[in-house]
């Protein structure tokens, strides 16, 4: 059974950083991309990285230039480090992976910024 179980969000200040964690069991672990996803009331959720098995990176939208997505294969885990956050980062994150064309998600973490 395909299990994620995101940690590491909370409330930082305008400008501040956050790292979030993504634990996935019940996968080979380093033969699956993993992204990252967030969403805020009444929106569609949306993608904010993708980290494939060569530790390519794709960044969207605001995350470019201030995320950073990472993988430790060793811990199954996949990072999302967050830097500069502004309030409109303010949204639970996500984690994802696609199993033979089946999606999972963690049950996510929220973030908000504010000061």
């Amino acid at each position: 059974q395909v299990q994620l179980v995101e940690s590491g969000g909370g409330l930082v200040q305008p400008g501040g950083s956050l790292r979030l964690s993504c634990a996935a069991s019940g996968i080979l672990f380093s033969s699956y991309a993993m992204r990252w996803y967030r969403q805020t009331p009444g929106k569609e959720r949306e993608l904010v990285a993708g980290l494939t098995t060569g530790d390519i990176a794709n960044y969207f939208g605001s995350a470019k230039g201030r995320f950073t997505v990472s993988r430790d294969d060793a811990v199954n885990t996949v990072y999302l480090q967050m830097n500069n956050l502004m309030p409109e980062d303010t949204a639970v994150y996500y984690c994802n992976v696609l199993v033979r064309w089946v999606e999972y998600w963690g049950q996510g973490t929220q973030v908000t910024v504010s000061s």
